[in-house]
């Protein structure tokens, strides 16, 4: 048995559960929140066999699309009157992280 971690934008994080419970799979999901943005991302659980863990990362992959967004960073500044410029900046979020572990023991209690 295999244990699917997936860490994915709040944004597809219901249409992955959605897809995933759709081809059978249970999910946990987490709340979480890290990375570049500090914005909100949701952590995925899914236990499923080793022949099956594929489909679940197609199905991760699938509907969890990359896409720009433009994003305000303050850079400081010294002058007359030092202080913080606001500066946008495009970059790129979405997508999934994956980890794939084995598990040694499972109990539905």
């Amino acid at each position: 048995m295999k244990l699917v971690f997936a860490i994915v934008s709040n944004d597809d994080a219901n249409t992955v559960m959605k897809q995933l419970n759709k081809e059978g799979f249970s999910v946990t999901k987490m709340a979480s929140t890290g990375g570049f943005l500090r914005v909100g991302n949701v952590t995925l659980l899914v236990g499923t066999d080793e022949e099956k863990v594929q489909t679940v990362i197609d199905i991760m992959s699938k509907h969890s699309a990359k896409r720009k967004q433009v994003v305000f960073s303050a850079e400081p500044y010294v002058g007359a009157s030092a202080g913080y410029m606001s500066f946008p900046a495009e970059i790129e979020v979405g997508g999934a992280t994956i980890f794939v572990v084995d598990v040694e023991r499972f109990e539905k209690v």
